[in-house]
This record gives C-alpha cells, sequence and structure tokens, in this order.
C-alpha cells in the first residue's frame, strides 16, 4: 500500500487520502482473510457518477452532461485458472459464475451475478479475452442513491477482466457499452448508457448518444472545487424497490411519441413536428408521454448550454440551466415521485428545503432516474454548514454527501 498516496488524492481530493488509505488496507485485510495472501493481487475502482444534465434522455439517443465522483467501489483481485469468477461483496453473499456459461440465466435477472455473467458474456461476443478470477468488493456508493452503483459495479468487473485478460486495453467507451449490455439483457433492466459511460470514462463529460454505437464524448476540464460552491447529494431516504415499471414508463412514453412518426427515438424527430401534430399525438399517445416528449427536446438543448457555460467559465449561465433541468424534471419529466405511492415524496420535500436554504443562489434539482432516492444541490460554500443541518434534520444524519468530481472513471490502483 506504499507509494499510492499520489493516486489516492486523484481519485479523491488530497483531504480525503487517509480515510481511503485506510479502506484500502481494511479491503486489503479481508480480502486475504477470504482467500489467502496472493503474490499478484491487483486493486482496482469504479467510480459512482452524477448526472448534472440530459435527465432521462440517453435512452433516446440524446445528450447529457455528467461526471464521475469521489463515491466509488473498489476490489481487490487475482486471476484464476478455473474459469470461475468468484466475487464477494462486502454485506452480500457470495458470487459464482462460470465463464463457460455466459447464456441468460433467467432465475439470475435483478442479481448481481446475472451483472458479472452478461460483463463476461458481452466482452467475449467483442472479441475480448476473458478467464476467471477472485475478488472482493467494498463500495461506499449507496444503492438507489442516483449514483448508479450498478454501473459501477458493472464497470468494475469490465476493467479488471480488461485489466487481466486483455493487458488494460478494452476502451473506457467500450466497457460502458458492455456494461449497458449486461444491464439490460442480463440483470433485466432497460436503463440507457449514460449511468455506465460516466462512471467509466470519468471527470466531466458531454455524451450525445445520437450514434450509440459510437457516442460523441467530450471531456471538459473544469475545476469545480475552485468555484466556491460544493456539489451536493442529498439521499432522501426514498426505496426503488418495486419502481421499476415507473421507470420503464419514461423511454416507453417518449418513445411512443416517436413511433407515431414512424421512428423509434426521439432524437430521430424535431420539436416542430411534435407541435405540428400535437392534438393527433396527444390521442394516440396520451398527455404525459407529450409532456416527457418536450423535455425530451429541451433538456438536450441545456445539455448543451451547460456544457458550453463550463467550458466558457461562466459559472452563473450553468447553475442557471442546471435549475432550468430540475424545473422541467418536476413538471415535464415528472419524475419527482411515484404516482403509486404518492405518500412517498422525500424528493420533493428535499427540493423545498434546498430552496429555502438557497434563496435563489446556487441550483438544485432532482438526480438520477427520480421517483425516490436523491437530489443534487450547488451550494455556496458559506451556505454548507446550514444546508448539511436543514437535509439532516429532513433525513437524519449523515444523508447529505459532499462530493468530489474524480479525473478518471474505471481504472486499476495497482
Amino acid at each position: 500500500m506504499n507509494n499510492i498516496d499520489s493516486i489516492l488524492a486523484k481519485l479523491y481530493g488530497e483531504k480525503a487520502v487517509p480515510d481511503q488509505r485506510a479502506r484500502y488496507e481494511k479491503a486489503e485485510k479481508t480480502f486475504e482473510e477470504l482467500f489467502g495472501r496472493q503474490e499478484n493481487v491487483m486493486a482496482f475502482s469504479a467510480s459512482g457518477r452524477t448526472e448534472i444534465g440530459g435527465n432521462h434522455t440517453d435512452h433516446n439517443r440524446g445528450k447529457v452532461l455528467a461526471a464521475a465522483v469521489s463515491l466509488d467501489v473498489i476490489a481487490f483481485a487475482v486471476p484464476t485458472d478455473d474459469g470461475i469468477i468468484t466475487v464477494r461483496s462486502e454485506g452480500f453473499p457470495q458470487d459464482t459464475v462460470d465463464v463457460s456459461d455466459l447464456s441468460v440465466h433467467e432465475e439470475d435477472k435483478n442479481t448481481s451475478a446475472a451483472l458479472i455473467r452478461g460483463v463476461a458474456d458481452g466482452l467475449k461476443k467483442n472479441g475480448f479475452n476473458i478467464g476467471g478470477f477472485k475478488a472482493y468488493t467494498t463500495s461506499n456508493v449507496l444503492k438507489g442513491s442516483g449514483i448508479s452503483s450498478s454501473a459501477a459495479f458493472e464497470v468494475l468487473i469490465g476493467t479488471i477482466l480488461s485489466h487481466i485478460y486483455n493487458n488494460g486495453e478494452v476502451s473506457a467507451v467500450k466497457i460502458a457499452q458492455i456494461a449497458q449490455y449486461a444491464e439490460n439483457v442480463h440483470f433485466g433492466k432497460p436503463s440507457g448508457l449514460m449511468d455506465q459511460m460516466a462512471s467509466s470514462v470519468g471527470g466531466f463529460i458531454e455524451i450525445d448518444f445520437g450514434n450509440t454505437a459510437e457516442p460523441v464524448i467530450d471531456p471538459i476540464s473544469y475545476d469545480f472545487s475552485a468555484t466556491g460552491y460544493d456539489l451536493c447529494i442529498v439521499d432522501t431516504k426514498g426505496s426503488h424497490a418495486d419502481l421499476t415499471p415507473e421507470y420503464a414508463a419514461i423511454p416507453a412514453e417518449m418513445r411512443s411519441v416517436a413511433k407515431f412518426f414512424g421512428k423509434n427515438e426521439l432524437r430521430d424527430i424535431t420539436k416542430d413536428q411534435l407541435w405540428e401534430n400535437i392534438r393527433a399525438v396527444r390521442e394516440a399517445c396520451g398527455d404525459r408521454a407529450v409532456a416527457r416528449a418536450m423535455h425530451f427536446f429541451d433538456e438536450n438543448e441545456r445539455a448543451d448550454r451547460e456544457a458550453d457555460a463550463l467550458r466558457n467559465n461562466d459559472l452563473d449561465g450553468f447553475l442557471k440551466t442546471v435549475s432550468e433541468s430540475g424545473n422541467s424534471s418536476f413538471k415535464y419529466l415528472q419524475n419527482i415521485f411515484a404516482v403509486t405511492d404518492t405518500r412517498s415524496q422525500g424528493p420533493v420535500l428535499g427540493l423545498y428545503a434546498a430552496e429555502s436554504v438557497l434563496s435563489g443562489r446556487g441550483a438544485c434539482r432532482v438526480h438520477g432516474g427520480g421517483f425516490a432516492g436523491t437530489i443534487q444541490a450547488f451550494v455556496p460554500k458559506d451556505l454548507l454548514e446550514k444546508f448539511i443541518a436543514k437535509m439532516e434534520q429532513l433525513f437524519g444524519k449523515g444523508s447529505c454527501y459532499v462530493l468530489y468530481i474524480r479525473p478518471v472513471g474505471g481504472t486499476r490502483i495497482f
């Protein structure tokens, strides 16, 4: 564990190095307790992500602005020659996957074993080498947090297989695409590609999914820590259990509008086309689908404006557009609470509390998939203490996370 402080500082920020060093040392010790001391042990990390713009646009080939964050999943791993992948994740039962059988196992859907098998399957289908390994993982990415714990785990498995069996030559973009395949096909969740891409590539990135086979990825060099604001993610303590139908309805309803025009995704039509046929589309698809389509068109434009604001060091313009994204998500995308459970509206209360503290400064919005989970806020440093206190009053101690934007995604530590 010597000589890695500079790497840890790059991933987590200077202040976090002592805690992260202790975290890695503890994980290595646990690995040895589970699998014995190994000569060829390797350490890996895959980041969580924060979506900054482009809320629910990626699945209709839209545009997003995202960033890798300091909450991550880490692993210690060693290769094996038996073709068996054995993964023990802290707090979960052990997963065992035989890479000689990479078919979809219906009984494993919605499990981590399905994600492991899916990543291995995706790598093999793309012509890469695969094989067995033993790993211990531990994560501080909250499940259901909107920081995408599943994507981080998928990217971690892909990064391990890339380094052990492919000399680390599987690109970050390809790992992200394979991770999405694993989640869609093996796990059974109809996710877009943004979560995996942000987790795998790292830093601030604008992604244009117009061509999903070759998305346009534009990294943005921007030191947010020097702005006088902190990026906060607030866990509103909602559960994502049983919400898959709510998530699935968003891309389905957006696509229903596209299909009215004979297209598969909204990216292939324009807002003008929709307005020209608005009454017929309302009759065919329903008003919520139309509202969600309008959000899609406007959110694509906002993602561009947010990215341009960062490139031009226009912090005020950036924050204004973030607020516009939150407003559109609430009113038109309508992913703030589940209509099947109107008693649970943590994000609604979180946004009210955030706006009451910010008083027109900074910005706040729903974060990630929505319906439950988290909100995002850009908080002036002089209001941070008050902001955290208000959120903990509402959701409990430790509910507010102050994040660091890390410049790399999936990576080998040593």
